[in-house]
C-alpha cells in the first residue's frame, strides 16, 4: 500500500503512519512524505479554514503523485472562542474514489501565546518564545508542551488519522 503524506513534517509522517498501521495490521505501507501548499495561510484560524488547508494538502499530494493508494492531509489550526483560542486540527484522506476525514480534540492556549498569535505569529513561532525551546512543530507541538509530553504533537494526530480511514475500512457504510 503506498500512502503519501502531504508534509515532510516528521511528526505528521509519524502520525499518519502509526494510524495506517493500527488500521492495516500486517499490510506493508510504503509512506512517503512531501511538500505541497496547503492553499490558507499559515496559521490557519478557524475549523473551515485549517480543513480547507488539510484537503487542498491532500489533493495537492495526489496530483503530485497520482499512483498512490491514499494520499494525506494534516492541517492545525486554531478557532477564537472571543479572548480565548482553541488548537486543533483536521485529517483528510483520499484514494482514488473516497474521501475521509477526522478532527483531533482542541485545547485552549494560555494567554501569553493568544497575544503572539494575534500579533501575527505562527503557533510554532509563538510557542518557541514563550516557551524557550526551538522547532517544537516537529518535537512534541503546543499539546506536548502544555501536557509535560502527556499528549505529544504525534498522539494528538494518530486518532484523527484513525477517525479519517473509517469510510476505508467500513466501506459497507460508507
Amino acid at each position: 500500500m503506498k500512502v503519501v503524506v502531504a508534509s515532510k513534517n516528521p511528526v505528521k509522517i509519524s502520525a499518519a503512519r502509526k494510524g495506517f498501521e493500527l488500521n492495516f495490521p500486517g499490510v506493508n505501507i510504503n509512506l512517503e512524505g512531501v511538500s505541497v501548499p496547503s492553499g490558507v495561510p499559515d496559521q490557519p484560524m478557524g475549523s473551515q479554514e485549517t480543513y480547507d488547508g488539510a484537503y487542498n494538502r491532500a489533493v495537492a499530494a495526489r496530483k503530485l503523485n497520482p499512483e498512490a493508494d491514499y494520499w494525506i492531509g494534516l492541517e492545525g489550526g486554531n478557532i477564537a472562542h472571543g479572548e480565548e483560542m482553541e488548537v486543533m486540527a483536521w485529517i483528510v484522506i483520499l484514494s482514488k474514489d473516497k474521501l475521509g476525514k477526522g478532527r483531533t480534540a482542541g485545547f485552549f492556549l494560555p494567554q501569553k501565546t493568544i497575544d503572539l498569535v494575534k500579533q501575527g505569529y505562527e503557533l510554532g513561532k509563538a510557542d518557541e518564545l514563550v516557551h524557550g525551546i526551538q522547532n517544537s512543530k516537529q518535537k512534541m507541538g503546543s499539546s506536548g508542551l502544555l501536557t509535560d509530553n502527556l499528549i505529544d504533537r504525534e498522539s494528538f494526530y494518530v486518532p484523527a488519522v484513525i477517525f479519517a480511514l473509517i469510510p476505508f475500512k467500513k466501506v459497507d457504510l460508507y
